[in-house]
């Protein structure tokens, strides 16, 4: 067999950011409403920095309102606490953003949860995990959401496709292992403790590599024809010095084995800033009582 298809997630996601720009057109002209985001910075991580760029830039061409907030690295925990508290309140704010990792003095859960989970289209309320376990209508965290996207541009309908998640973080492993669920996938979750990891990781139809460590998977751990979605975004030294980003799936390998995948850079991250103003936008409207046309 030949190499995998590229799965393109930044056309998919560009689609998507067209057909949101649109329904958003609708909602100013239909109902006088414009979804509002609020992200919010604490410190000057360069790559928490460079991501917050880019929501602002593609929440405003998508015809929303962006709300930044940059705090200082040293800003105290109740201080995060009481903007979460404003912005909780605030009538043009729908989605609220906290950008994560924050600095060791602010107490990280405690801020997620203090979200109103209306609002938490990051998707980490516990309120909306358990939405989401549940299988009621909830904010689901975006990275996941574009991996089920990507899957079903690949192969259509999942059902009945065994797919083998690795990794078993609340960002990304639980819930994209759910939403498989509910796409009536057979779901295997493997981990650190798993035996014999890569006979169980090629046994999948749909494989998801969501570990955080470089090129981890080979192309022996994948079912020839899978379908091969990559969520690590790994930063290592290529040649000459340079640092590139590669994911956690050795790409060069798996590309002669599977039948799809993405790439990285490229695949999943597009989807996922794409699937962040996707919820801004089922928030807005769900907190306006606008019933989708």
């Amino acid at each position: 067999m030949g190499e995998a298809d590229i799965l393109d997630g930044k056309a998919v996601a560009a689609a998507l950011r067209a057909k949101i720009a649109e329904d958003v057109a609708g909602l100013k002209q239909g109902h006088g409403v414009t979804p509002g985001l609020a992200v919010v910075l604490v410190g000057e991580d360069p790559a928490s920095s460079v991501y917050v760029r880019n929501k602002a830039k593609q929440t405003k061409a998508a015809g929303m309102a962006s709300f930044e907030h940059r705090l200082g690295a040293d800003t105290s925990h109740g201080d995060v606490l009481a903007l979460v508290e404003r912005l909780n309140a605030d009538a043009g704010v729908h989605g609220i953003l906290v950008q994560l990792p924050l600095p060791d003095q602010i107490d990280e859960d405690a801020i997620i949860q203090a979200i109103d989970p209306a609002k938490d289209v990051d998707g980490f309320h516990a309120i909306n995990a358990g939405r989401l376990m549940i299988g009621q209508p909830a904010l689901v965290p975006c990275t996941p959401v574009g991996c089920v996207m990507l899957a079903k541009k690949a192969l259509g309908d999942l059902s009945g496709a065994h797919a083998v998640v690795v990794g078993r973080s609340n960002i990304v492993g639980k819930p994209v292992a759910q939403l498989l669920l509910q796409e009536n996938c057979t779901v295997t979750i493997c981990h650190s403790r798993t035996r014999d990891l890569p006979s169980v990781a090629a046994q999948g139809d749909i494989l998801i590599a969501a570990v955080g460590r470089a090129e981890m998977i080979k192309g022996d751990w994948i079912k020839p024809g899978a379908c091969v979605i990559d969520v690590g975004i790994n930063r290592v030294e290529g040649e000459g010095g340079k640092s590139k980003l590669v994911g956690d799936v050795d790409f060069a390998e798996a590309v002669q084995v599977a039948g799809s995948i993405t790439p990285v850079p490229g695949g999943v991250g597009p989807m996922t800033i794409a699937c962040l103003l996707r919820n801004t936008l089922r928030a807005a409207r769900a907190i306006e009582g606008i019933i989708q046309d």
